[in-house]
C-alpha cells in the first residue's frame, strides 16, 4: 500500500472508531514564531506553570517523539441538545457527560494499534489534552478545523463543541491541506465575552477567563478574579454565540450525553461543605474530578455572593426624578 492508501485506511478506521474527522499533517515545528513563549511572557498564562515547563515539546512534536514524521489529528463532537447549562449554577458542556479522557483514550489506543499493523516498525505516541501537544494547531494543519478568534478549534461540520486528539508517529503518511481561517469579519465571540478576556483577536488572556478561574486556579479568589456570571466549571459563552454552532453536528457518543444533575446542579450540594463527600460521589466518572470538588464548591459560593450583591443593588428602573 502507498502512503495515500494507508492514510485513507487510517481515516476509515478512525471513523469506524467514532471519530468524526481525521487528517494528517507533517510533523514539524508547531510554533515557529514562538507565539506561545511570547504569550507566556506577557503573563497571559497565569499560574499554568506546566505550559512553560513543557514548552519545547509543545512547540515541536519531534522533541516529544524523536524521528516523528506525521501528526494524525482527530476530532469528535461532544455537543448534545440536552446540554444547555441551566442557572443558577452553570457547568460547561464538555464536562456534563462521562470523562472524555477515558472515552477517547481507548479509541486513540485502538487506532494506534491499527497504525502499527500498517507500519510495524513505527513508533506511535497517542495524545489527548493531558500531553504537551498543541492539538488545535495540528487540527488546523491537518485540515479538520481552524483556530478561531476565540482561540478555540472551529469546524464547519462540528462547530466548536469538539474534543481533539492526536497520534504522533515516525511513519510518513499522505499530508492533507491545512484548513483556512473562516472567521472572516465576525467578532461575536470577542464581543460576547463577559470578562473581556480577549485583548485582541486570536489572543486569550487566561487571567481574565472564567474557565481559568474556575478550573485552573485552586487557591482562594483574589481581587483580580473576574465575575463568574453563574459559571462554576468552565464557560461556554464564546461558543454559544459562534455562528458555526448553528449548523453543528451533535455527538454520536452516548457517553457524552449530559447528566441531568450537571446540566442543572443542585445549589446546596455544590455550596454546602458538609456535603463534599456526596459531591465527590456525584462527580465520579466525569472530567470534573480533575478539578478539586472543594474548588467547585468555592466557585458556587462565589456565584451565590455575586447574585446576592446584584439583589442588593438598587434597581435602575425606579421612578423618574
Amino acid at each position: 500500500m502507498e502512503a495515500r492508501e494507508k492514510s485513507e485506511a487510517i481515516r476509515d478506521k478512525a471513523r469506524a472508531l467514532g471519530f468524526q474527522a481525521c487528517g494528517f499533517a507533517r510533523a514539524e515545528p508547531a510554533d515557529p514564531q514562538e507565539r506561545l513563549r511570547q504569550w507566556l511572557e506577557r503573563g497571559y498564562g497565569g499560574e499554568m506553570q506546566y505550559l512553560s515547563e513543557s514548552l519545547a515539546e509543545r512547540q515541536d512534536p519531534r522533541v516529544l517523539l524523536p524521528g516523528a514524521r506525521t501528526v494524525i489529528a482527530l476530532a469528535i463532537s461532544y455537543d448534545h441538545p440536552e446540554g444547555v447549562p441551566k442557572p443558577p449554577l452553570k457547568i460547561a458542556r464538555y464536562a456534563q457527560g462521562d470523562d472524555y479522557h477515558r472515552v477517547l483514550r481507548k479509541r486513540v489506543r485502538r487506532l494506534r494499534r491499527f497504525v502499527l499493523t500498517l507500519f510495524p516498525e513505527a513508533k506511535v505516541h497517542p495524545t489527548i489534552d493531558t500531553s504537551p501537544v498543541m492539538e488545535k494547531v495540528w487540527a488546523e494543519r491537518a485540515g479538520i478545523a481552524w483556530i478561531g478568534k476565540s482561540t478555540l478549534g472551529v469546524s464547519e461540520q462540528l462547530g466548536t463543541y469538539t474534543f481533539f486528539a492526536t497520534l504522533i508517529t515516525t511513519a510518513e503518511l499522505h499530508f492533507d491541506t491545512p484548513h483556512v481561517d473562516r472567521c472572516g469579519s465576525c467578532t461575536a465571540c470577542l464581543d460576547a465575552c463577559p470578562t473581556q478576556a480577549f485583548p485582541e483577536p486570536y489572543v486569550l488572556d487566561a487571567t481574565r477567563c472564567i474557565t481559568y478561574w474556575t478550573l485552573e486556579h485552586r487557591a482562594p479568589f483574589t481581587e483580580q478574579t473576574p465575575p463568574l456570571h453563574g459559571w462554576i466549571a468552565g464557560c461556554d459563552v464564546c461558543q454559544e454565540v459562534c455562528p458555526y454552532n448553528k449548523w453543528k453536528v451533535p455527538t454520536e457518543e452516548p457517553r457524552f450525553r449530559p447528566r441531568p444533575e450537571l446540566v442543572a446542579p443542585d445549589l446546596d450540594l455544590f455550596t454546602n461543605p458538609e456535603r463534599l463527600p456526596e459531591l465527590r460521589d456525584q462527580l465520579a466518572g466525569t472530567a470534573l474530578l480533575y478539578s478539586d470538588p472543594a474548588s467547585l464548591q468555592r466557585n458556587a459560593r462565589r456565584v451565590q455572593e455575586e447574585e446576592a450583591d446584584r439583589a442588593r443593588r438598587p434597581s435602575s428602573d425606579g421612578p423618574e426624578r
